[in-house]
This record gives structure tokens, C-alpha cells and sequence, in this order.
């Protein structure tokens, strides 16, 4: 099950983000797991919270670090998740979303997590049980009562269902609950980077035309996504090729058939205002390629990025 959605993800490079929906504490959770937050480019930290605090604006959701916030025992480290595969090995920003709160659904604001598991007040208790009387028309909770057992004799069962309010939401507010979480994620697919033809330029001179294509990504994320994708080269550059009728080396002058370009930054990385800190109308979200031709004809161009998709123009010289 594991190597088919792997398999699955790796042979589609335009995923740009994940979030892996799992039960329950009312988080999101972000990567890493087994680190600090210092050992991540901060440039991803600070996108990680941006997007982690639209998050909790749509769902009500904390988001919160893994190694920092959401650990099962203050020595130990959680291994293995899919939300660090997906950040270090794809280079794209990923989320564990843990869904439905009990405690949040109770009123209960004030606690930490894991920890609430281990101490809490006993007047939470009570909450809740008030709770699953008025919401949960009293199903969350079941009085005790003896039963007879097969094999053990008499026994006392009730308690929790925790299978029916803890580990998921009720079927009656489970539409409640997820659809924010929905929203959420689709609004990070539109933070996705997105390539666009900004213009063709083309400048006739004796002996042939030089053609030049320009792109830009207008996205709000760079075309590799995070930074650690740019230091680890998990993604290409944006890529400029040119066509033609005929052979190749009859008609081109000059330039690749096929160019490597730069990553393009997104509005992501745009500061906030113009204080003199630094260049603040840098072109490093725009790639142009360029090629000299000596025959007329048509010509395609075709400017590509894996993450950020593919445009296509073309140029008729007579």
C-alpha cells in the first residue's frame, strides 16, 4: 500500500503540496518531526507559517511543529511520517491534519495536546461528559454496567465510545467539520507556482531573426516550492525549447534547442515594503530565452516547468 502511494506521487512531479488527513487533536501538523526548527532553511519555516496561519483562520485549527509541539514522550522523536517524506525527499510544504477535537467541541481551550492525555483537570472531565449529554443526545458516554463475559465471568462495561467521540467526528457533525479542512487544502493548491507567457520578441536583422520568450511565474510559491527543493536540485529549472520545419542545424543560428533555465521566485518571497533593505524590483521571477534563426517558417516555443506548467506560442518569419 506504502510503495503504490509512493510510486503514485513520484510519477507526478507537478504535486506542489500534500496534507494527509489523520484522527484526532484538531491540528495541523508540519514537518520536522525528528529535528528542530533551526535545521530547516528559514525561508520554509516562514512559508510553513504563513500557510499554517491561514490554516488555523479557515478551520479554527492550531498549526503547530511536530518536534516542537507534538510529541509522544519529551524523549523521543516520531519517524516515518509522510508529511517529512513529502518535505524532504519531494521539497514541497506538507501537512498532517489531525481531525475533530473533543475538547475544542466541549469548550475546553486551554491545553497542550499529548499532555491533556497524560493530567488533566477533573473539572474537564465533567465538560465533557455535559457535552456528550447535550450534542451527542448522550452517546459518547455509556454508564457503567455488569455484563457477563464468556470466558471472564462477570465484568463492568461502559465508559467512552471513543471509537464514536473521540477518534472521529459523530457522523451528524462530521460534514461540519471537514468541509473547512476541504477549503484549506484547495486554497493552498491555488498558492501553487504558475507559469505564464509574459511576450514574444522579435528583431529581424540581415541574415536572419533573433526570437526571444518570456515567461514569468505569477504564483504566489517559487517554481521549486521550498527551499530545500532548490538546495537538493529535486526539481528542474524552467525549460525554453524552440522548433522548426526541417533540420535543425539548416535554420538555428545560435541558442539551444532546449535551455535550462533558473528557478523563478513567487510572490512569496516579495518583501513587505520598499525600506531600503534590499532590491525590491529584481526580475528573478522572469526567464527569457533566446535564439537566432536564419530561416523563414514557424517556429514553436514552448516554455516548461514541472511544478508550474507548460506554455506554448509560436512565431511565423517570413
Amino acid at each position: 500500500e506504502i510503495r503504490s502511494a509512493v510510486e503514485a506521487i513520484v510519477r507526478r512531479p507537478n504535486i506542489c503540496g500534500a496534507v494527509t488527513f489523520h484522527t484526532y487533536s484538531g491540528v495541523h501538523l508540519r514537518p520536522p518531526s525528528r529535528m528542530a526548527d533551526d535545521e530547516l532553511p528559514p525561508e520554509d519555516i516562514w512559508t510553513f507559517k504563513k500557510l499554517g496561519d491561514q490554516g488555523e483562520a479557515m478551520t479554527g485549527y492550531p498549526a503547530i511543529s511536530n518536534y516542537h509541539e507534538f510529541r509522544y514522550h519529551p524523549k523521543e522523536v516520531i519517524t516515518g511520517v509522510f508529511d517529512d517524506w513529502m518535505y524532504e525527499h519531494r521539497g514541497v510544504y506538507s501537512w498532517t491534519t489531525e481531525i475533530w477535537s473533543p475538547q475544542r467541541q466541549a469548550g475546553i481551550t486551554d491545553f497542550k495536546y499529548i499532555d491533556w492525555f497524560r493530567e488533566h483537570p477533573h473539572a474537564d472531565d465533567v465538560t465533557l461528559l455535559k457535552w456528550s449529554d447535550e450534542k451527542l443526545e448522550g452517546k459518547g458516554y455509556h454508564d457503567w454496567q455488569q455484563f457477563m463475559h464468556s470466558q471472564l465471568g462477570e465484568v463492568e462495561i461502559g465508559g467512552w465510545d471513543a471509537q464514536y467521540a473521540f477518534r472521529n467526528p459523530p457522523p451528524p457533525l462530521l460534514e461540519a467539520e471537514i468541509t473547512p479542512l476541504a477549503k484549506w487544502a484547495i486554497w493552498q493548491g491555488s498558492c501553487s507556482p504558475r507559469l505564464e507567457h509574459r511576450k514574444t520578441i522579435v528583431e529581424p536583422f540581415t541574415g536572419g531573426w533573433r526570437v526571444r520568450l518570456v515567461v514569468q511565474n505569477t504564483g504566489w510559491l517559487p517554481t521549486n516550492v521550498t527551499k530545500i527543493a532548490a538546495d537538493r536540485k529535486l526539481c528542474r529549472g524552467v525549460v525554453g525549447e524552440i522548433m522548426g520545419e526541417g533540420d535543425s542545424s539548416v535554420w538555428l543560428v545560435s541558442g539551444l534547442l532546449r535551455q535550462v533555465g533558473e528557478q523563478l521566485r513567487g510572490w512569496s518571497s516579495v518583501a513587505a515594503g520598499g525600506f531600503g533593505f534590499e532590491t525590491f524590483d529584481t526580475s528573478e521571477d522572469v526567464a527569457v530565452f533566446e535564439w537566432v534563426v536564419s530561416q523563414p517558417g514557424t517556429y514553436q516555443l514552448t516554455a516548461s516547468h514541472e511544478r508550474a506548467g507548460t506554455v506554448h506560442t509560436e512565431v511565423i518569419l517570413t
